[in-house]
């Protein structure tokens, strides 16, 4: 891991900008490869989240593995997985306005280091935060949207098809579409 990455998740282990760092039990600041071109984002850490400081360790981040897996992508290989929001909200609340803003600049820095060519915004909150402000992600998951020369795309959360299982289809045809997009303009192949 380069050292600029290195010290800025450093420095996000000792944030204290919003009220989320009072009840936090780990910062969880993202885990990954940070010189992929692929990086996921999530809204915020969950409970098994805040407890191991990694994102998506419990069943969703199960889930995640296991489709990222069935198009070559492995997060200790090929991605970088963040989120918006870098510690817990309360009981898995949706992130405040307020705390996401405040913790932007961590995934803004992120994303200046890892210099993604895509990015896929996992549920509604990244996409609506990332993407655009009235995202509707039944309609628009696995729609590519060009910001900035990077390829940004949504995609049901994996605690969203947990919840309900009929999503899965459309999950693993975004997954093959996100799978095509990377043989189309990344570098080498994954």
């Amino acid at each position: 891991m380069n050292s600029a990455f290195e010290k800025l998740k450093n420095e996000c282990q000792n944030c204290t900008r919003c009220d989320l760092c009072k009840t936090r039990t780990n910062v969880v600041f993202g885990v990954g490869n940070p010189d992929a071109q692929v990086l996921f984002i999530g809204e915020g850490p969950g409970e098994n989240e805040d407890l191991q400081g990694e994102p998506f360790v419990g069943r969703a981040g199960k889930l995640l593995d296991k489709l990222m897996y069935a198009v070559d992508l492995d997060r200790n290989k090929n991605v970088y997985i963040a989120n918006i929001v870098k510690c817990r909200p309360p009981k898995n609340r949706d992130p405040f306005e307020d705390e996401q803003i405040e913790c932007m600049d961590w995934l803004r820095a992120q994303t200046r280091l890892i210099k993604p060519k895509i990015i896929v915004c996992l549920g509604r909150i990244a996409g609506m935060k990332i993407i655009k402000s009235d995202l509707k992600i039944s309609k628009e998951h696995g729609i590519f949207f060009n910001k900035n020369g990077i390829e940004i795309m949504a995609m049901y959360h994996p605690a969203a098809i947990l919840r309900n299982p009929n999503m899965m289809e459309d999950a693993l045809k975004d997954f093959i579409s996100l799978r095509e997009k990377i043989e189309e303009i990344c570098e080498h192949t994954y």
